[in-house]
């Protein structure tokens, strides 16, 4: 399973990657792989502030529907258009192309108390 070390994590299984004054958010390989084929997301967020652990959207596979949650607070700049005809790369580029939502982070140290990769593949062994 791939849990690259640049990335901060939730137990929730998203990932965050942060990149000046922005962040990426996506889902992790291992959600991705329980999900299985992932066929449709809907976020309405775009331009919203949210808080860490709120919901921004939903991730639809062939058999199940799951909320997407907000790893830390800040403003949704931006969804991955490529994701609206191929929302298939989440499955094939987790950490890559499959990213889902850009945002201007509200406060830089909320992202020190999310897990670091070490943290969150011993909760995946648990």
């Amino acid at each position: 399973m791939n849990i690259p070390s640049a990335l901060k994590y939730t137990k929730e299984h998203e990932w965050l990657r942060v990149e000046g004054d922005v962040a990426f958010v996506g889902i992790t390989d291992f959600a991705q792989g329980e999900l299985g084929d992932i066929v449709f997301l809907e976020i309405e967020t775009l331009g919203e502030s949210l808080e860490a652990e709120e919901i921004f959207g939903t991730i639809e596979a062939v058999k199940t529907v799951s909320d997407l949650f907000m790893p830390a607070s800040g403003k949704i700049l931006e969804i991955n258009s490529l994701l609206e005809e191929n929302p298939d790369l989440v499955n094939s580029d987790p950490y890559g192309k499959g990213w889902l939502i850009k945002v201007e982070l509200k406060d830089a140290s909320e992202v020190n108390k999310l897990l670091t990769a070490e943290q969150y593949g011993a909760i995946l062994e648990a």
